[in-house]
């Protein structure tokens, strides 16, 4: 039995750690086993606040040889400190997952002993998951840098996914505020994981793939002095070069003290204007240039597809009816899906703006932008359409979602669209 103090520490220092969401795998689960990973995903919940609790959380151990300037759990912090080991692991998610509080497990921890010892210990607590106790749910292994690259593979082959955190946007950064750890502790692991992934998706191995959910990474807003467009361009590096599912943006917070950290807090909208930016990459075929300089920030005052639009309004107004989808997915309130929906409902009759609004289109948004068998109902004003952008905006930002809401900012919210 796990003491209730070790397990309130181990999953309270795991908390700052955000790249622990899922999107499914297609991992073949054991006959007989318990669990389920399915590729429709882990059925999140989430807290007011924004954590995920469907997975377990937790730190397999909070001591630490590293003394990175940024993390609670350094080295030189004053802080209770604990470790499990795999077999505690493995009860405590075998128990929560029959009581029905759990879908997975989010396994890290901070480097105690060595890389290699800290990797080889959570390596023997994910294999004994999967083939002592036939645990079939979804696993998410971070990864240990400078750990050896045949503990990170064999880790590989029974996670559905890792993650080993970039932290900081430059490797100058890095060294400053994490000494102990390099570019090349972090990227050359990522390389390998890609190229074990391509080599299965060419050679079509269904059993046994390696990470069918991918990697992802994480880094940290706002401790280093970069730009958001240099955050960006790093971000479009690692989607093109690393094919990771997600990158994700924690907006630094001072729970720490030194002198060589910031003594605010970068913020949440720097890190939700981030999230905004990168959909945009992701999913409307928008490139890092477009949507910010790469010595500037972005607009606090606009989502970033605003902005971009607001600076090339001489390609606006387009026809809803004849306008072709790269170019519908750039204008601001129609979001991927519904741009898909338009070029599809078009074949069989020509829209309107009532047809828009059955489709949720953001018309608050998208009217500046659009016409509709040749009328315009936006504004030829420019401020106005400034005006009208900026306050859609804040209303959206400070609104709470709610699951049961049937507004077209709640449906943004759950479907990303911009």
């Amino acid at each position: 039995m796990i003491e209730e103090e070790k397990l309130e520490i181990l999953t309270e220092s795991a908390k700052y750690d955000v790249s622990c969401s899922s999107s499914g795998s297609k991992r073949k689960n054991k006959q007989g086993g318990i669990g389920n990973a399915a590729a429709s995903g882990i059925c999140h919940s989430f807290t007011p606040d924004g954590r995920c609790i469907s997975l377990l959380k937790i730190l397999m151990s909070n001591e630490c040889i590293y003394d990175c300037e940024y993390c609670p759990n350094r080295r030189s912090a004053d802080v209770r400190r604990a470790r499990l080991t795999p077999d505690e692991i493995c009860e405590l998610v075998i128990a929560f997952y029959k009581r029905n509080y759990i879908e997975g497990l989010f396994l890290s921890s901070a480097v105690f002993e060595s890389p290699d010892k800290t990797m080889e210990l959570l390596c023997e607590t994910i294999f004994k998951l999967r083939k002592v106790y036939n645990f079939n749910g979804y696993i998410h292994l971070k990864g240990i840098p400078h750990a050896d690259g045949a503990l990170v593979m064999k880790a590989a082959k029974i996670a559905d996914r890792m993650s080993f955190n970039v932290e900081l946007p430059s490797e100058k950064s890095l060294k400053l505020l994490a000494p102990q750890k390099t570019k090349n502790s972090l990227l050359l692991p990522m390389k390998s994981l890609n190229n074990a992934i391509e080599y299965d998706k060419q050679n079509k191995v269904r059993r046994g793939k390696v990470l069918p959910a991918g990697q992802t990474t994480q880094m940290i807003i706002g401790a280093s002095p970069e730009s958001d467009g240099q955050i960006l361009k790093l971000t479009e590096a690692l989607y093109t070069n690393m094919n990771l599912k997600r990158v994700y943006y924690s907006s630094y917070v001072p729970v720490v003290q030194s002198s060589k950290l910031p003594s605010v807090g970068a913020g949440l909208l720097r890190e939700h204007r981030l999230y905004q930016a990168d959909w945009l990459i992701r999913f409307y075929g928008f490139g890092v240039n477009e949507i910010c300089a790469e010595d500037e920030n972005l607009s606090p005052e606009y989502d970033p597809k605003c902005a971009w639009a607001l600076r090339n309004m001489h390609l606006f107004p387009v026809e809803i009816n004849t306008a072709p989808l790269e170019v519908l997915l750039r204008v601001p309130g129609i979001g991927a899906k519904s741009a898909y929906r338009i070029t599809e409902a078009r074949k069989f009759c020509k829209l309107d703006f009532d047809n828009l609004a059955k489709m949720r289109i953001v018309l608050k948004r998208a009217k500046h932008f659009i016409t509709c068998k040749g009328r315009f109902y936006g504004s030829d004003n420019f401020n106005q359409v400034k005006t009208s952008l900026q306050l859609a905006d804040s209303s959206e930002i400070s609104e709470q979602l709610s699951m049961f809401s049937d507004t077209a900012t709640a449906l943004s919210a759950l479907t990303g669209n911009i």
